[in-house]
């Protein structure tokens, strides 16, 4: 049990701003087994989300809510999928080969496709978050525990989809110069039984209440295959870049998907 901590410790301190013991520190045999811990981390950063969504649509408006809650998110995570997200939206952009897209990837400065993509991004993100919420509160359900369950899910389910490329993928630097590098060199059952469990159980419990959300795995895990496959056919693998830009995707894709369910279903 201790090591199972220490291990969720390393993912959290990884994966999040939120501070961890001092005893923790990037230990690559942690990394490595940290994935499993991914989609869990998705429970927290989707809980904070909803926290300050709760907050601010009592005090002020719901749709100030949608905004705070997701700089709420931002904030605990220090933008790391949507850093990632610009880098592959400036790379994949830019970039004709293997060699000059893991180049401008590297690149700390963001270009104008980057600037671009992460604002239409967060966007789409905003619009169709505040949409979903709203279609929830009309269908008379539990407002706020549903509400809790379609961030969860969200950050979790797409939290999955990211990190189930490192199971079926080759890692595409030869340099430990990307995020992923410490969990990309190997992993054993633990590791994908964790990261399924913890991805998919939140979808689980909001089934219970619209069991037609289980549909959203269609999409969602299309939109992975299609991002995966894109990026192994220009740099033969994935990148830690890569990873964050499915998350951020793959997030989006489920509140478009629910928002859809809801309209047709």
């Amino acid at each position: 049990m201790k090591r199972e901590l220490h291990i969720f410790f390393t993912a959290l301190m990884f994966y999040t701003r939120i501070p961890c013991p001092k005893n923790i520190n990037h230990d690559p045999d942690y990394l490595n087994k940290a994935s499993r811990y991914f989609p869990l981390i998705g429970w927290i950063v989707g809980s904070v989300a909803f926290c300050a969504y709760a907050v601010f649509d009592y005090l002020i408006a719901p749709e100030i809510a949608v905004l705070f809650s997701m700089i709420a998110s931002i904030l605990v995570t220090g933008a790391f999928h949507e850093d990632g997200f610009a880098d592959v939206c400036d790379g994949f952009g830019g970039g004709w080969t293997k060699e000059k897209i893991l180049m401008i990837m590297k690149d700390s400065a963001i270009g104008a496709y980057g600037a671009i993509g992460v604002g239409l991004l967060l966007l789409t993100k905003f619009m169709s978050t505040d949409l979903l919420l709203k279609k929830a509160e009309i269908a008379n359900l539990n407002p706020y525990l549903v509400f809790l369950l379609l961030f969860v899910t969200a950050h979790s389910i797409s939290r999955l989809a990211a990190v189930s490329i490192v199971f079926t993928h080759e890692y595409s630097r030869e340099d430990a110069s990307s995020k992923s590098k410490p969990i990309a060199q190997k992993f054993t059952w633990k590791e994908v039984t964790g990261a399924f469990f913890f991805g998919l159980l939140p979808l689980l419990v909001l089934s219970y209440f619209k069991w037609q959300f289980l549909f959203v795995l269609i999409p969602v895990f299309i939109t992975r295959y299609f991002m995966a496959r894109y990026f192994q056919k220009w740099i033969g693998g994935y990148t830690g870049d890569c990873l964050g830009a499915t998350q951020q995707v793959c997030e989006v894709v489920f509140y478009l998907s629910a928002i859809a369910i809801w309209k047709f279903i």
